[in-house]
């Protein structure tokens, strides 16, 4: 069993050459939002550019595009036409990330599920774009819950999917929630072998398996258990698989990492954490 420390960064974080383009670290695609949340997706973005990914692309219906785009010049936001992600969609998403691919030279990748809703066509069009998509992906939030029944999508690809108990349920139909922690390392590991996948389980310990390998992670504080602290760790997930990290690494360091920067923000912050403050503290844990 791995106990993850901060020795896991320089696997990951090499010194970068001066003829280094843009790209060579990588290009994230993040799909999300809806017409009532545009947070989501925004907060993994932010995230996945302060854990070094050397561009970001958010994909939202137009209104929630929008929004985000207002945030910050460093987003670049494509708005869907629609309140919604629609099957209508589904070729632009496709086509946009396999030009996502080609413009990145390959290093690239996807965090899907912040803010999408859970209506049937939603998570239809969310399972086809699994079926199609050829990037590594991070599947989060609603892009979970569209999976209900239907994990043998996952199966063999190169996907990390990031539960949290009740997610983890909805995943494989075991409730975790007030097992013992070796109970709950079990359960992960068996989840992740009959899935055929990696599962980062979010707790106050961060459980990562990819069915074979287990993983812990132990970084973090109980002042993160507030909205947005779950996606800036699928935008910093997403961010090192972009970077062709693979997944069971990408879930050890990007939870050490996520984990480390609400530590810092907490000290200063405490009670008014909030998932921008630790977006702003993950440098700190890079140095």
């Amino acid at each position: 069993m791995i106990k993850v420390s901060k020795s896991i960064l320089k696997e990951i974080y090499i010194e970068r050459p001066r003829e280094t383009k843009k790209y060579d670290f990588g290009l994230l695609i993040v799909i999300g939002g809806s017409e009532f949340y545009s947070g989501s997706p925004a907060l993994a973005a932010m995230a996945g550019f302060r854990a070094g990914v050397d561009m970001v692309r958010i994909i939202a219906p137009k209104r929630a595009a929008d929004i985000i785009a207002s945030f910050s010049p460093n987003l670049a936001a494509y708005p869907l036409e629609g309140d919604w992600l629609e099957k209508k969609h589904l070729a632009t998403l496709i086509s946009m990330t396999e030009s996502a691919k080609t413009v990145a030279r390959g290093k690239a990748a996807v965090v899907i599920g912040g803010g999408m809703g859970r209506s049937e066509e939603t998570k239809e069009t969310i399972l086809s774009f699994l079926e199609q998509v050829t990037l590594p992906v991070v599947i989060d939030a609603d892009a979970i819950h569209a999976l209900e029944g239907k994990t043998e999508l996952v199966s063999g690809r190169n996907f990390l999917i990031t539960p949290h108990t009740y997610e983890f349920f909805v995943l494989t139909k075991r409730e975790v929630y007030k097992l013992p922690d070796e109970e709950k390392i079990k359960a992960v590991q068996e989840e992740a072998n009959r899935l055929q996948t990696t599962i980062l389980l979010k707790g106050p310990i961060d459980i990562i398996s990819n069915g074979k390998e287990i993983a812990l992670s132990q970084t973090g504080t109980p002042w993160m258990a507030k909205g947005g602290c779950g996606d800036t760790l699928a935008g910093i997930c997403g961010a090192l698989m972009a970077r062709g990290v693979d997944p069971f690494l990408a879930g050890q360091a990007g939870a050490f990492i996520n984990g480390k920067a609400g530590e810092i923000a907490t000290q200063k912050f405490k009670e008014g954490l909030t998932a921008t403050d630790l977006i702003d503290s993950i440098p700190e844990v890079l140095k």
